[in-house]
């Protein structure tokens, strides 16, 4: 169905006279009359009938004109949902209980006035090509690794270096200790179920098991995070790697301990990521709340602080980083 004719029966139905319309819509008052009779013939059926007082709907137009107004509120939810600046700003996070979808919950409260749009792609190979086709505004991830190389045709800026911690029951060696040393980590059991070959955080633990000499155990199903963290409660010999802003829910009686591992602090290299012709006004505002503001390089959490490492892969790709 023609839009613009609707619009027209639409007007002509509320001001009562075609003239009327066809100031109301900036055309002449001949192409009302045709727009129409075109929409006339389309339907089989008379619309209007003239009257000594304009036009008035006849019983066929009263049943359409509730439908005529709800396709021209549709119309006008379609082009707004598109609009710069009126359709959600769609961002993709590794989880939803880790640093990168609370990194957005400050922004969230920061820019109150930004609907968001948080989704979760399985790695950085989905969420980059969800950027390319249009799908996707942006994604916070871990760049330059073997699995979560940056496409030439994308942009990224870092935006957090979290600090991981170990995670232990009461029970394990290390309970009390306030702080470890990553290299006091070798020859102990870390284990970690969910890390997924190919993907960059399999990339980062590889590297920090490379740097610190450590052994990280990627055996066994993965149910989850609380059957993992179930498993390590009671064990005197197990513990596992967690970053600092990862939301956990401790098991009943579980009495698990969070371990601040320091000389130096591994850091996970959190990086925003989208396509520079990316035209939604939001983007700009992530860009320098994430990049530029509290998070940003000298800031809480930002990247290249004393006494903090990150992998090569991910300090060289901050060096040539593309940004916006």
């Amino acid at each position: 169905m023609d839009l613009d004719a609707v619009r027209t029966f639409v007007a002509i139905a509320r001001t009562g006279r075609f003239r009327d319309a066809a100031a109301e819509l900036a055309i002449t008052q001949q192409a009302v009359s045709k727009r129409m009779a075109a929409l006339e013939k389309d339907l089989g059926v008379r619309l209007l009938t003239r009257t000594a007082r304009g036009a008035e709907p006849t019983v066929d137009g009263q049943a359409l004109l509730p439908h005529a107004r709800d396709l021209l509120r549709s119309e006008a939810r379609a082009i707004a949902s598109v609009r710069p600046g009126r359709r959600a700003l769609r961002v993709d996070v590794i989880g939803r209980r880790l640093a990168p979808a609370g990194l957005l919950r400050d922004f969230r409260r920061a820019h109150p006035e930004v609907e968001l749009d948080v989704v979760t792609l399985f790695d950085a190979g989905a969420a980059f090509d969800a950027i390319r086709s249009g799908t996707l505004d942006a994604s916070i991830r871990a760049v330059g690794a073997p699995g979560g190389r940056l496409p030439d045709d994308l942009a990224a800026a870092r935006a957090y270096d979290e600090p991981i911690q170990l995670l232990t029951g009461p029970f394990h060696a290390l309970a009390d200790a306030g702080a470890v040393a990553p290299a006091e980590l070798a020859g102990r059991r870390i284990w970690m179920p969910g890390i997924a070959p190919g993907t960059e955080w399999a990339a980062y633990y590889d590297a920090l098991a490379a740097a610190f000499g450590l052994t990280i155990e990627v055996t066994g199903s993965d149910f989850g995070a609380e059957p993992l963290l179930d498993t390590l409660a009671p064990s005197r010999s197990l513990a596992t790697l967690v970053g600092e802003r990862t939301i956990l829910s401790w098991p009943d009686g579980g009495g698990l301990r969070r371990i601040a591992l320091r000389e130096p602090s591994p850091c996970y290299p959190h990086s925003l990521v989208w396509h520079p012709d990316n035209a939604h006004p939001a983007l700009a505002a992530l860009l320098d709340h994430l990049c530029t503001g509290r998070y940003g390089h000298g800031g809480p959490g930002g990247h290249g602080a004393p006494g903090t490492w990150t992998p090569d892969w991910a300090r060289l790709q901050d060096s040539g980083v593309k940004r916006r």
